[in-house]
């Protein structure tokens, strides 16, 4: 999925073009130095805008050790801007190397120590021409052709490994004038089939790349005029001087093919690795190819790092806290089932003392019912019995009767109380166990 310029950090503009801006940017994910360009699409058709996302996702397939590499590629609506981000080399562009080495040498003196080695040219010359090889003859059957092979858009790494960079950018853009331009606008790498209006194709690379090589050897490019039109026709009869003797006759040779006026007549990518004189740095490159690449591994930042400890940190603690409320609701839970098991423990004791409860109220409505017919005959009969014999006529009940009788009211007042206080308790013990089933089902929601 696309990114969003949040994104990234913007650390420094590196330079800018007529396609825009180039800027120097940290990945915030992993604080992985990158570049983005900067292109403005405003003013593009929707045919233009359609062909210039899929030319940059067809950018982004190329993978090879000497291509800068694309990373993303990110559409800002608002501006109508396309950044597309790609590999930093830290190493600079050959244009810088180029310039620094003339420099020295028209400053000093004109020895050869201001001049590049030639095994360093050699092994340039190897790793562009296996990068061109990659894009005129990809896996799938298509050609891409760089269209500005230029100095200024190869690039060297930390090893001065060079990367090719900005491919199809040019025809992304729909130039009229698809090639490099140094200085004031000078056409010095434009092929002789553009000067003649002639299509674009990959020996127009072949030739490109020849122009760069001949400036890497003498400081400055093969053809060179004070105007245009007259730079126009040395490109046209192909005439140039020799690179600087210190270099070999063979190199000499190789470049003068690629710099043939006949298209038809420059060597293929294939033909330049076959060339003897590179024949060995070919094989050790494509050794160095050939090794089992290690997987790009996140360089992440002692601020990313730290804060992505953080966030597991919380989260481990926010884990951790769930699994203790679980618990704890697990354990509230099973209490509330203990309660209510001895909530119907006790209403089922109530029930039961409240069923012996109303069995002894109903004993004693009919004691009281029939007790007193009773109670009258016998402490009549036996004061009768007792006032014969003993010739009284005193009629009161006797003491332990009397006795008796109290007793047996004091104790149906306190079945009473007794009744009164089970009821209560029954009424308490039904409110307890509504408020139990209550939180019980709320535990359930919850979980």
């Amino acid at each position: 999925m696309p990114g969003r310029p949040d994104d990234y950090e913007v650390l420094l503009t590196i330079g800018a073009g007529s396609y825009g801006k180039c800027r120097k940017v940290r990945r915030k994910a992993d604080g992985k130095i990158l570049v983005w360009k900067e292109l403005d699409y405003g003013s593009m058709t929707e045919s233009e805008k359609q062909m210039l996302v899929s030319e940059v996702n067809l950018l982004r397939e190329l993978r090879h050790p000497n291509i800068v590499r694309y990373y993303d590629r990110i559409i800002d609506r608002s501006s109508t801007t396309l950044y597309i981000v790609m590999e930093y080399c830290d190493g600079g562009d050959l244009a810088s190397l180029i310039a620094k080495c003339a420099k020295e040498r028209h400053v000093k003196s004109a020895c050869a120590a201001h001049f590049l080695d030639e095994s360093f040219i050699l092994r340039v010359l190897t790793q562009l021409t296996l990068a061109l090889k990659e894009c005129h003859r990809r896996s799938d059957g298509g050609v891409t052709v760089h269209r500005d092979l230029k100095p200024a858009n190869v690039f060297l790494d930390g090893k001065q490994n060079v990367k090719l960079g900005d491919f199809g950018l040019a025809r992304i853009l729909h130039h009229d004038t698809s090639f490099a331009t140094t200085f004031v606008g000078t056409p010095y790498y434009m092929s002789p089939e553009q000067m003649n209006y002639m299509s674009y194709n990959e020996k127009s690379d072949i030739w490109s790349l020849g122009c760069l090589m001949y400036e890497l050897c003498a400081l400055s490019p093969p053809f060179t005029a004070y105007n245009q039109k007259e730079l126009v026709e040395k490109i046209r009869e192909g005439r140039f001087r020799r690179i600087p003797y210190r270099y070999s006759d063979e190199l000499n040779d190789l470049l003068r093919e690629m710099l043939n006026v006949k298209d038809y007549c420059r060597p293929s990518v294939e033909d330049i690795l076959q060339h003897p004189l590179i024949e060995a740095v070919v094989t050790e490159e494509q050794k160095r190819g050939l090794r089992p690449r290690e997987p790009e591994r996140l360089q992440y930042s002692d601020v990313a790092v730290n804060e992505l400890k953080r966030k597991e940190q919380q989260l481990q603690e926010r884990e951790q806290a769930i699994k203790e409320r679980e618990q704890r609701l697990e354990q509230r839970e099973r209490e509330l089932c203990i309660r209510e098991r001895l909530a119907e423990d006790k209403l089922a004791r109530a029930e039961s003392l409240m069923k012996r409860c109303n069995l002894q109220k109903q004993q004693r409505e009919v004691t009281c019912a029939e007790g007193p017919d009773n109670k009258l005959v016998l402490p009549l009969s036996t004061t009768k019995k007792n006032s014969l014999l003993e010739g009284s006529e005193e009629k009161a009940v006797p003491p332990h009767n009397m006795e008796n009788y109290v007793l047996s009211k004091g104790k149906n007042s306190d079945l009473k109380r007794r009744l009164y206080a089970a009821n209560l308790r029954a009424q308490a013990l039904a409110e307890l166990e509504k408020s139990y089933q209550l939180k019980s089902r709320q535990i359930l929601g919850m979980r």
